[in-house]
């Protein structure tokens, strides 16, 4: 049995010098003596201890658009300094100054008066520090204390090995000889030949190397001439620093910084190497720019060797009744070549992007809220995009609008004044395609519940349409109404009865552009030709029934449901052909369209209607309530003719139809298990026997964090025999190990007999490290006179230090819109 120094055989003073030891890269060491009925701590032999990671959760299938995964550690091995960690050791060190001190030791000398000698596994610990070593010497006079051999020091956020410790307890300084030193924190971990205790919170490392990697096996690390580690601030910062990778230098910094915890620091974030067709060879190095609890900035310089240097950035910031984020992109003296036949000369020209998004609170209910987004030529994202969802961009919306909303009595209403500018980034169009600013815009809406089943409501809006070159005007929508809601378990019926009211204000020379007030039948207009207007009364009845019975498949019980439901609408014909389209077009069919007052967007067109919508739906669901497979197939059926009606290229007059029944519209999505999931969509006119539309999804998860993806999607030219697209996609991600990762993307058309989009890379993930390897060709333009793309090619490669910063990649952006599925 280990011989143990009871706290009794010490005066209470001298008990707290040899706990002095525990000052080392702790806090300010202050402890009591034990009463004389003292508990022993446990004398449980510490073991080696592998933390398991929780696993990474898998984005749900389906999902548009995945988040990051998080920083993940799980390939690393059982750190080798966990040999002396102790699991059962306090985790709170809050409670330092009012714990007691145990001292454990084989021998004890207490001959000179003022030095106390221990010798022989001398243990010390309070809370949830711990110092052990072979001998330790405590003068009593000085507060000195020094411990030799195999000096081994724990608290919740480090460990710490020594040959040699010394220090003063009253000052809480101390220094360590042949450090090795783990951070528990984040993985941080690093030699010394000199540790040096500055205060509680401050230690400074000399001849000193860190790095997030398994102890022996760093991957990469930093050498300094000297460390500093501050854990008030989670700063690390090293002097005369140079980071290796595989024992290779590769970047020298007079003052690097780096992150001690989970807390935000400045310093550099991943860089960026690639090449594109169009910017040429890119460098990027951004920097972080931690400068308060409440805002923060990165600035972001890039090179592109076929255009000049680039300033990036983006600012931060939450204040007392505000929130923002400010993104810019500055490029002076653009000296790449303008694309023949472009619409806009860029070269030698500033460029710039800038974003500014903004929520500020100004009374009561009242925000303002503002996003505006400019670029400086109609070609800026098809330049400097790096994939072929930014370059698909065609038109960047600003706006800026007062809201409010909330309850007044039984009241619920909501509100918003401003105005909508859109700006024309397609350079293959001219800026006549943009559509119409909303200069200004307001919009009302309330709502009046008068019991449990019967309500009244309005939405009101008044827009003033400006665009140069073309017909101009203001236009006022009321739309009031009211309604029902009968329902019960498995039933419900909603009549609704709404009065349409829509007037303009046309001004300018609208006469030239073909507003002169005649009907297309030739008879006078009953409007004054600069004040045409539309009302009408718009009626409606919703109704359905739910029915559910217990039922399996493939031995799994589920409950089935079968939902009937109709939905009546009558609205009555008016002549709309001497109303301008500012803002409506045809919505695209589907099953949501079968319920709808209206298949228009905007407001410059009602539909007239006296059609019964017809649709039959079932699912079923599992015991969890998770709806496991769903299927709807419905119809519209008219029963008058369709009279309104926009022109189309080849007409001046909208043609009326007289259908007897749209589309008939098949959904069907299914996802069985949580590894395999199938959405389709079929649309066929049995008007003119053709299919309208079929697309099919299939995604499955592959692995541990892989997903494979194939869709097809077909859509017919409204009006003709001719498809308006036809496409294949695929993708995947595909783990050959827990560490390499194959990424693929290819899209092609069936109509352009080519390539649309191809993606090919690599993926890598070890302990500390991830790197990431990605080629794109993709269309960025296209001639709509020759139907003919021009295409883009990007390389891309990337190269993430964990524990050095949060990442996010241009090409995990791209990999991201690109691959249903990719974390």
């Amino acid at each position: 049995m280990t011989p143990k120094l009871p706290s009794r055989h010490l005066p209470p003073r001298r008990l707290l010098a040899v706990a002095a030891a525990l000052a080392l890269f702790g806090g300010p060491v202050e402890a009591q003596s034990a009463p004389d009925q003292t508990q022993e701590p446990s004398q449980q032999t510490p073991q080696t201890v592998t933390v398991k990671e929780k696993p990474l959760p898998n984005c749900p299938l389906g999902a548009f658009r995945c988040s990051p995964r998080p920083v993940n550690f799980s390939m690393c091995r059982p750190n080798a300094m966990l040999d002396f960690y102790d699991p059962t050791m306090s985790k709170d060190s809050s409670v330092r100054d009012t714990s007691n001190t145990y001292v454990v030791a084989e021998r004890v000398d207490s001959s000179n008066q003022s030095v106390y000698h221990l010798e022989g596994n001398v243990k010390v610990d309070r809370a949830d520090q711990r110092i052990q070593s072979d001998v330790t010497d405590y003068n009593d006079d000085t507060t000195d204390f020094d411990a030799r051999g195999n000096v081994r020091y724990q608290e919740v956020g480090q460990l710490v090995s020594s040959d040699h410790m010394r220090g003063n307890q009253d000052a809480s300084t101390a220094i360590a000889d042949n450090v090795s030193y783990q951070m528990l924190t984040n993985r941080g971990n690093g030699v010394a030949t000199q540790g040096q205790m500055l205060d509680d919170q401050r230690s400074r490392y000399l001849q000193a190397t860190y790095s997030t990697c398994d102890v022996g096996h760093h991957v990469w690390e930093i050498h300094a001439k000297d460390i500093r580690m501050d854990k008030e601030t989670g700063e690390g910062v090293a002097h005369d620093a140079v980071m290796y990778f595989g024992g290779v230098p590769i970047f020298y910094a007079p003052t690097f910084t780096f992150p001690i915890n989970d807390e935000r620091k400045s310093g550099f974030l991943t860089p960026t190497v690639g090449n594109t067709s169009r910017g040429g060879f890119e460098v990027s190095a951004p920097y972080y720019l931690n400068l308060a609890p409440n805002y923060d900035a990165t600035l972001d310089p890039r090179i592109y060797t076929d255009r000049g240097v680039m300033m990036a950035g983006e600012f931060r910031y939450v204040v007392p009744g505000s929130t923002g984020q400010m993104n810019f992109e500055f490029l002076p003296n653009d000296h790449g070549e303008t694309d023949p036949g472009s619409l806009n000369d860029t070269q030698g020209t500033n460029r710039y992007l800038f974003k500014l998004n903004d929520n500020t609170h100004l009374y009561g209910p009242w925000s303002l809220t503002t996003s505006i987004n400019r670029a400086s030529d109609s070609g800026y994202l098809r330049d400097f995009g790096n994939d072929l969802y930014t370059a698909s961009i065609g038109t960047l919306t600003s706006s800026t609008y007062v809201v409010g909303g909330g309850m007044w009595g039984k009241t619920y209403w909501n509100a918003q004044f401003g105005a909508d500018y859109y700006q024309n980034v397609d350079p293959d169009l001219p800026d006549t395609v943009v559509q119409y600013k909303r200069w200004p815009r307001a919009h009302f809406q309330v709502t009046t519940p008068f019991n449990n089943w019967l309500e009244a409501g309005a939405d009101a809006e008044a827009v003033a349409f400006r665009k140069d070159n073309v017909v101009e005007g203001n236009r006022l929508d009321l739309y009031p109404y009211i309604g029902a809601d009968f329902q019960g378990a498995a039933w419900f019926v909603k009549p609704k009865v709404a009065y349409r009211y829509t007037g303009y204000e046309l001004i300018g020379n609208y006469q030239q552009y073909g507003y002169s007030g005649m009907l297309s039948q030739g008879q006078s207009s009953p409007f004054n030709t600069s004040s045409p207007s539309r009302s009408l009364p718009v009626v409606s009845v919703d109704s359905g029934l739910i029915f559910d019975r217990s039922t399996s498949l493939f031995g799994t019980p589920y409950t089935q449901t079968l939902e009937p439901r109709l939905y009546y609408l009558y609205v009555p014909y008016r002549n709309q052909n001497n109303i301008p389209l500012f803002d409506t077009n045809l919505m695209s069919f589907d099953t949501w369209q079968l319920f709808t007052p209206n298949t228009y967007s905007g407001a410059d067109r009602q539909i007239n209607a006296n059609n019964l919508s017809a649709m039959l739906t079932t699912r079923l669901l599992d015991d969890n309530g998770v709806e496991r497979l769903s299927a709807s197939f419905g119809q519209i059926r008219y029963f008058t003719q369709q009279e309104v009606q926009v022109p189309n290229s080849n007409t001046t007059v909208p043609v009326p139809t007289n259908w007897s029944g749209s589309d008939y519209a098949v959904d069907f999505t299914t996802q069985l298990n949580d590894d395999w999931r199938v959405t389709s969509q079929y649309q066929w006119n049995p008007n003119t026997d053709l299919t309208d539309l079929g697309a099919i999804t299939v995604q499955k998860r592959v692995g541990n964090g892989g997903i494979f993806n194939f869709s097809y999607r077909y859509r017919r030219t409204p009006g003709s025999t001719l498809p308006l697209l036809e496409q294949y996609d695929a993708s995947l991600v595909y783990p050959f190990n827990d560490r390499w990762k194959l990424l693929t993307h290819w899209t092609y058309s069936v109509l352009d007999h080519k390539t649309i989009e191809a993606l090919a890379g690599v993926e890598y993930d070890s302990c500390c490290v991830a790197l990431r390897l990605v080629g794109r060709r993709y269309v960025n333009t296209y001639d709509y006179t020759t139907a003919v793309g021009a295409s883009n090619t990007a390389i891309m490669f990337e190269i993430e230090f964990k524990g050095m910063g949060q990442f996010t990649g241009q090409s995990e952006n791209a990999l991201r819109n690109g691959i249903l599925g990719y974390q």
